[in-house]
């Protein structure tokens, strides 16, 4: 397993909180893309890149006991926090496993679904992790992925300065 530390923004409570923040954010946009794409009571879905479990919680939940949720995780310290969110909402319809996505397999196969949220941005060979989620899922499963956006295709026309400007600036960020 890699080091807590090389998570770019840490594994820390502060991190802890504004994940949970930002999931608040987007869980409207979610719960709707998950029923657009057909998630349903009795679906069994890999959460790749759980994450404290956040989006994990809301899955099960859409699922119901009949369906399964294998959550995957590579942080010790998220693992624990996705532990102790499933215990806190007695949920019984989660596996929930350490795994680097690019040293180990995922230990699942036959979903009907994989969701992964901002994890391609993060690992080392995007091909791999995509094989890896396909090997997870039956024929006809579904893959949804939640990604940031590629700042450097970000332009207007007319050219706006500022625009560019922040541009720079965020990817200067990430570096």
């Amino acid at each position: 397993m890699k080091k807590e530390s090389d998570y770019i923004l840490g594994t820390n409570d502060a991190e802890l909180e504004r994940l949970g923040l930002q999931h608040r954010v987007w869980r409207s946009v979610v719960l709707n893309c998950w029923q657009n794409a057909g998630i349903t009571v009795g679906s069994k879905v890999v959460d790749i890149g759980a994450g404290p479990g956040y989006a994990t919680v809301d899955l099960a939940g859409i699922i119901g006991p009949q369906g399964r949720v294998t959550a995957v995780e590579r942080s010790t310290r998220y693992v624990a926090a996705l532990r102790a969110r499933c215990d806190q909402h007695h949920l019984n319809n989660v596996d929930i496993h350490e795994v680097d996505l690019m040293t180990n397999d995922l230990p699942v196969t036959g979903c009907d679904f994989s969701w992964c949220r901002w994890v391609a941005s993060f690992v080392s060979d995007r091909a791999l992790l995509v094989r890896k989620i396909a090997a997870a899922l039956r024929p006809g499963g579904r893959a949804i992925f939640h990604e940031y956006g590629h700042y450097r295709t970000w332009q207007l026309s007319p050219r706006l300065p500022v625009l560019e400007e922040f541009v720079g600036l965020i990817m200067e960020s990430w570096r």
